[in-house]
């Protein structure tokens, strides 16, 4: 597991509006958004502070969300999912886990995915793979999508959390979030940009490392600095083994 990252600056709300991620992705005019909802939405005014544009959609049609548009501004615009998919730079999929399928597949071929789905049984439904832990959430969505690069960020933080605990690089305890992914340069643009919201980042590994983060386990929703949530993932144990010891 590898931290990420960035220099300090004075000024987080300056920092937030002058620079992109990385010069890597300083091309990368457009963030698209394949659901709308607490965790989409966040991002999304993160994303417009940072400088980007960005691309909302949801299931039920571009029309029903005029009231978010119109809070984020003139930087936002409502689509299809398949348009924000085509318009996105980097694509963000926040939907229920039980929707992936309906995930555009031709339109991301070659992007960045970042997923920030969790597997709620009560909500999604069993699905037996998962269940029987032989795959993650991110893996199903990478199969999904083989084209794509898919990383899985930001399930681990409370929606309001986004915006309440960032703070500039460098900072006293900074919190630090996980990201896993099977590529490299995909990661380190993603851990770019989660350091220009406000966020130290820790590195875990391929995307079937993902599950050391999933829901109930010790660094899902918790507050850690870099050092508290590489502890955190080391303290991860499978759910298998965790309905062993009860």
């Amino acid at each position: 597991m590898r931290l990420a990252r960035e220099h300090s600056w004075p000024d987080a709300a300056l920092h937030l509006r002058r620079r992109r991620a990385t010069d890597q992705e300083s091309h990368m005019a457009t963030l698209g958004f394949i659901g709308a909802g607490h965790i989409g939405g966040t991002l999304a005014k993160l994303a417009i502070a940072a400088g980007y544009d960005v691309v909302l959609s949801n299931s039920r049609g571009p029309e029903t969300l005029s009231s978010l548009i119109a809070e984020l501004g003139p930087k936002a615009r409502a689509a299809t999912p398949r348009e924000a998919a085509a318009a996105g730079d980097i694509v963000v999929v926040t939907v229920p886990l039980n929707a992936y399928k309906s995930v555009p597949v031709e339109p991301l071929a070659g992007k960045l995915v970042i997923d920030t789905n969790n597997y709620y049984p009560g909500r999604d439904g069993r699905i037996p793979e998962l269940d029987a832990e032989t795959t993650t959430s991110s893996e199903l969505l990478q199969a999904h999508l083989p084209q794509s690069k898919v990383v899985k960020a930001f399930n681990v933080i409370y929606f309001k959390h986004l915006e309440e605990h960032a703070q500039p690089a460098g900072s006293k305890n900074r919190r630090a979030l996980p990201i896993a992914g099977n590529d490299a340069q995909a990661k380190k643009t993603v851990a770019g940009l989660i350091d220009t919201f406000g966020f130290d980042v820790l590195d875990t590994g391929p995307l079937s490392e993902g599950w050391r983060f999933q829901p109930d386990l010790p660094a899902y929703y918790h507050r850690h600095n870099a050092a508290e949530l590489k502890e955190a993932l080391g303290k991860a144990r499978r759910y298998a083994e965790l309905k062993q010891r009860d």
